[in-house]
């Protein structure tokens, strides 16, 4: 089993809490990308947020970590080229559930809706897709199931052939006006 496996996803998707146990799964070591960012001093504040050079973060990976490895992180399709990874998980959440998770975070109004309209309209998977191909990209669904099971069905994923997308969200709320209450009232003006 030498080979590179990916956890990326929205913020707020469950990347931090699931790795770690996937990994042990599959019995081989996890690290975090912007732990990684941190190490090679590529984190750089840039206004409030923290700015990553994530192409540079993705060759010093791969020369210093050597596979079998669990990489995971929001990143991970900005730094990895396509043929890095054996298989990447894009953990997905329905954006109801991940705007009371960011909103629990303590995450302010104009961060949690960019992050809830980024995985309404599947951001990261779509980017993964772009990076890895869809053949080495699978989806999971983390609203609903508990940590054990979304644990388990991530590292299925992680070892098994693809599969169909885990979630279509902009189809699933059906109006504009339900799409548009996932995103603040002041995101839109009549």
């Amino acid at each position: 089993m030498a080979a590179y496996y990916g956890i990326t996803g929205t913020p707020g998707t469950g990347k931090k809490t699931l790795a770690p146990l996937v990994a042990s799964r599959l019995r081989i070591p996890c690290r975090s990308l912007n732990d990684l960012a941190r190490s090679y001093h590529l984190s750089r504040r840039g206004g409030s947020e923290a700015e990553v050079d994530a192409p540079e973060l993705g060759r010093r990976a791969l020369a210093a970590l050597e596979p079998p490895c669990l990489l995971y992180g929001h990143l991970l399709p900005y730094a990895f080229r396509r043929g890095a990874f054996s298989k990447v998980v894009v953990l997905r959440c329905d954006p109801r559930v991940l705007r009371a998770r960011l909103v629990g975070r303590g995450y302010g109004t104009v961060k949690v809706r960019q992050n809830v309209e980024a995985e309404l309209i599947g951001l990261v998977s779509s980017d993964s897709v772009a990076a890895f191909g869809r053949d080495r990209v699978a989806e999971v669904d983390t609203s609903k199931a508990t940590v054990s099971a979304s644990a388990a069905a991530v590292a299925s994923r992680l070892t098994s052939p693809g599969g169909p997308p885990a979630a279509d969200w902009v189809r699933s709320y059906g109006s504009a006006a339900r799409l548009r209450s996932l995103l603040g009232p002041k995101t839109f003006s009549a």
